[in-house]
């Protein structure tokens, strides 16, 4: 265990999960450039370490489970904060994260009943990952540039995250609910 999170991806996934905390006191003392700054970081040390993990071969077990739980955790924090501070509408955090709340249950439950394990995200659900992330970013730099074009594209991209949470969560629930009623027709167990 120790040597897997001794690997460079693991290594930037752990620095990204750090950079949560002063995320959240950036956006709630109003530094928004900050927080935008440290947004922008946290993105680019996503994709560096899928890129480090996989052109070099770095990629381990931990870094399988730690990166998603990263990625969703700087996200659904930033909606909460952004929420707390007026500049999201509540609505919009209460679908985000009620989907990656009954996800997470569900997937816990299929693992521990039946043993199943594989849940790669669909489609759907990396085009509302982009539109969330799209919306955190928009949200962010109209705190301090503001022309209307970003303006309208924040507005859209908070639609496109309201569609797309909820088209994604009925999908996965449907997707779910087929690799079940597959299991029992089969017989299989993972």
């Amino acid at each position: 265990m120790l040597s897997q999170l001794r690997a460079t991806p693991n290594q930037l996934t752990l620095l990204r999960l750090c950079m949560i905390p002063f995320l959240v006191i950036a956006v709630l003392d109003a530094h928004f450039k900050t927080a935008f700054f440290l947004f922008v970081l946290a993105g680019i040390s996503d994709g560096l370490d899928g890129l480090i993990a996989r052109r070099w071969k770095q990629g381990t077990k931990l870094g399988q489970y730690l990166d998603p739980i990263a990625d969703k955790l700087l996200l659904s924090t930033l909606f909460v904060v952004l929420a707390h501070a007026g500049l999201i509408r509540r609505y919009i955090t209460v679908l985000v994260l009620g989907r990656d709340i009954i996800i997470l249950m569900v997937c816990t439950l299929l693992f521990v009943t039946v043993g199943l394990r594989n849940f790669k995200p669909s489609l759907l659900g990396k085009a509302n990952t982009l539109a969330q992330i799209l919306a955190l970013t928009t949200t962010l730099l109209s705190r301090f540039y503001g022309p209307c074009a970003l303006m309208e594209v924040r507005q859209a991209a908070l639609w496109a995250t309201v569609g797309l949470t909820t088209a994604s969560g009925f999908h996965y629930v449907w997707l779910v609910g087929k690799r079940v009623g597959d299991l029992g027709s089969e017989g299989d167990h993972i």
